[in-house]
C-alpha cells in the first residue's frame, strides 16, 4: 500500500464504491471534497449512528475475508438504523491501515461495503483514510431519515409490553467460536455450521422490518442484538424503566449453535442470550398491538418474529423463567 501511495488507493477505493451505488438526488456534493454535503428530505429527521471496527477485536483477518470485513462494519451500522425505524440514506467511510496491508485487501473491504451500501440503497459520500501503526481499523458513520413521531427508542417500553424479537439468536456467537477453534480452516462443514459461520461473517441488517414496525407504529420500543439478546433486553429495560421476564422455553436459538453447544456440554440457552453479533431486533409491543405487528411483518418477506416475554413493574427485575424455576438474566457482552 505505501507503495501505491494514498491519492491513487483513494482513487481506487472511490471507483469501488461508486460501481455500485447508483447517484442520490439527494447527494448534493460526495467525495473528493474537504465535506459531503447532502439535502435532506422535508418533514423527517436525521438520524446518526457510527461504529468502529478494530482488527483482533472485532475481527481476524485470518478468517475473515476483506470483503467480509466490509460488510459487516456497514451491517453494524445500518442496524442501529434499523433499530430506530430509520431509513438509510448515507454512510463515511474511514479507513486507519497498517503500511504493509495490500492493496487488494483494502479493494476489497471497499467492495463489502459498496454491495451492502447498494443493497439498502445508501451512498458512501465520504470519509477519511490514515495510517495505523497498529491494527485496522474501519470507521463508518451512517445517516438515515425517519419521520417525526415514527422513531423507535429503547426508552419507551410499559410494563405489560410484551417483547418480541426476530430471527434466531446463538448462530453468530458459536459460528465465531467454530471459526477460533478451527482458526478458519478444517472446519467439519455441515449446513447447519456453515449458517452459524455465515452469521458472523456476514451479518444481515433489518433494515426493512425495523422500517415496516416504525412506519406502522407497532412497537413502544427497539434494539438491536449486537451485544447479545441478554445485554438488549436490561437497556432496553433500564432505559424505560422497567424489568423483563424472559421465558426461555420460547428463545428461537439457531438450531447449529445449539447442537454446538450441547456437544460441548456447555448451556445453550445461557450462551445464546450472552453471544454478541446476531444483529436481530428486540420489541417492546403492547398487548393490544398484535394487528399492528402482524401487519408490519406481512410487509417483509423475513425473518420471523417470536414473543419471548413481557416487560414488568420492578425496574430491577431480570428474569430467566426456564422450567418453572425464576433465574437471574445472564448478562452480555461488555468491551469493559
Amino acid at each position: 500500500m505505501s507503495e501505491l501511495g494514498e491519492r491513487r488507493l483513494l482513487a481506487r477505493i472511490r471507483a469501488r464504491l461508486n460501481r455500485t451505488t447508483r447517484p442520490s438526488p439527494a447527494v448534493v456534493l460526495g467525495i473528493g471534497d474537504d465535506a459531503a454535503i447532502v439535502a435532506p428530505q422535508r418533514n423527517a429527521q436525521t438520524v446518526l449512528t457510527t461504529d468502529a471496527h478494530i482488527e483482533g477485536v472485532h475481527f481476524e483477518r485470518r478468517f475473515s475475508a476483506p470483503a467480509d470485513i466490509g460488510c459487516r462494519a456497514l451491517a453494524v451500522n445500518l442496524s442501529d438504523l434499523a433499530a430506530m425505524g430509520a431509513t438509510p440514506r448515507w454512510a463515511l467511510l474511514s479507513l486507519a491501515l497498517p503500511d504493509a496491508l495490500a492493496v487488494d485487501e483494502v479493494e476489497g473491504i471497499a467492495d463489502g461495503v459498496a454491495v451492502l451500501a447498494a443493497t439498502h440503497g445508501v451512498a458512501v459520500i465520504g470519509g477519511n483514510l490514515t495510517r495505523s501503526p497498529g491494527p485496522l481499523m474501519i470507521d463508518i458513520t451512517a445517516v438515515g431519515e425517519v419521520r417525526p413521531r415514527r422513531a423507535l427508542t429503547r426508552s419507551g417500553g410499559r410494563p405489560g409490553d410484551e417483547l418480541w424479537i426476530s430471527g434466531t439468536i446463538g448462530g453468530a456467537a458459536a459460528g465465531l467460536e467454530m471459526l477460533r477453534k478451527f482458526d478458519g480452516l478444517g472446519l467439519p462443514a455441515t449446513d447447519d455450521r456453515r449458517e452459524c459461520i455465515a452469521r458472523y461473517l456476514r451479518p444481515d441488517p433489518r433494515v426493512r422490518l425495523g422500517l415496516a414496525i416504525g412506519q406502522n407504529k407497532a412497537a413502544r420500543a427497539a434494539m438491536d442484538l449486537s451485544d447479545g439478546l441478554a445485554d438488549a433486553v436490561d437497556q432496553l429495560a433500564t432505559a424505560s424503566g422497567c424489568g423483563a421476564e424472559i421465558d426461555a422455553a420460547t428463545l428461537p436459538i439457531t438450531p447449529g449453535a445449539r447442537a454446538w453447544w450441547e456437544a460441548a456440554g456447555v448451556d445453550a440457552i445461557t450462551a445464546a442470550l450472552s453471544g454478541g453479533d446476531d444483529y436481530e431486533l428486540l420489541f417492546a409491543v403492547p398487548r393490544t398491538w398484535g394487528g399492528r405487528v402482524r401487519h408490519a411483518r406481512s410487509r417483509v418477506a423475513d425473518p420471523p418474529l417470536t414473543r419471548i416475554g413481557v416487560m414488568t413493574k420492578d425496574p430491577g427485575a431480570r428474569v430467566l423463567l426456564r422450567n418453572g424455576a425464576r433465574e437471574r438474566l445472564p448478562g452480555g457482552f461488555e468491551h469493559f
